[in-house]
């Protein structure tokens, strides 16, 4: 399908319309893109398609890619593989397709089973989160996404994620993992974090940790990614063992003690690479560490 203007437009199949799969889909239609069909089988995926994907029938994956030049793939991690397979067995894929997953964790590998047959795999991770509602096709507008493909179809892949509303940030494939691991510790790990310190909060009769934390976090993060290093503050930074101890105290007992432990050490390390802390208070704050595991080691095994 070609528009006025001479670009290609492409038929476009979603296989998976969930919370991205829908709102991707939605941008590529936005972008000029045909959506051709789509599968789901959720009353959930139901709703959604008939609220960003209207008139998009919904039909089998075999049957969704044999009408696709765009096959979309938004099914969750660990049924990647296994569909990709399943479409080269029941011979739905055909040689020119684009075949593109939005995996963080994946790159094109996966893919194999397609491109023997001719197939162009790509991977382009969104690096944000989708509710699945309309709204989400203006967080689209910036956004990063992850891409991965052949040296080839490089610019393909990185005109797709500028037709989203997107910007390509190239991720090699061997990196991948290492890639998601990253963007793993930064949110799922932040949100661990957060609720943690709310919880410490409530317990000490804070009604709303929320009010406390909310401020704080957006300036430790503001320091974080301007500053990196240099923004540490706090008793750690300041090789403070005394309050370190106090800390250990009022944790002890509690599911919180180990990951504090573990996230001080990881923060001596950081300010005395960035020569915040001198060995000698290093040395005092590994003592107290040491003397914490052996405590709750000791209580554990009592």
């Amino acid at each position: 399908m070609i528009d006025p203007t001479g670009a290609p437009r492409l038929r476009v199949a979603v296989i998976g319309v969930g919370r991205v799969g829908s709102v991707l889909g939605a941008a590529l239609s936005r972008a000029g893109h045909f959506v051709a069909a789509a599968t789901g089988v959720s009353d959930s995926s139901i709703r959604r398609a008939e609220r960003l994907l209207p008139g998009v029938p919904l039909v089998p994956a075999d049957e969704a890619a044999a009408l696709a030049d765009l096959v979309l793939i938004t099914v969750p991690d660990d049924q990647l593989a296994g569909l990709v397979t399943g479409l080269a067995r029941t011979e739905a894929w055909r040689a020119g397709q684009l075949a593109v997953h939005t995996s963080g964790a994946h790159g094109i590998g996966l893919f194999a089973p397609a491109t023997e047959l001719g197939v162009v795999g790509m991977a382009l991770h969104p690096v944000m989160t989708f509710a699945g509602r309309p709204e989400d096709l203006q967080r689209l507008a910036g956004a990063a996404f992850g891409v991965t493909a052949t040296e080839e179809f490089r610019p393909v892949a990185e005109t797709l994620v500028i037709e989203l509303g997107g910007e390509p940030v190239w991720i090699p494939e061997s990196a991948r993992p290492r890639y998601h691991a990253a963007l793993s510790m930064a949110s799922n790990h932040l949100l661990t974090l957060v609720n943690d310190a709310s919880d410490v909060l409530r317990s000490s009769g804070v009604e709303s940790p929320a009010r406390l934390l909310g401020p704080l976090l957006s300036a430790s993060l503001d320091n974080a990614l301007r500053m990196g290093d240099e923004g540490l503050t706090g008793p750690v930074a300041r090789g403070d063992s005394a309050t370190i101890r106090a800390h250990v105290r009022a944790l002890r007992g509690t599911a919180f003690l180990h990951p504090y432990l573990a996230m001080t050490i990881r923060t001596m390390q950081r300010a005395f690479a960035a020569g915040r802390l001198t060995e000698a208070q290093c040395a005092e704050l590994v003592a107290v560490i040491e003397e914490a595991e052996q405590n709750e080691d000791g209580d554990s095994s009592g």
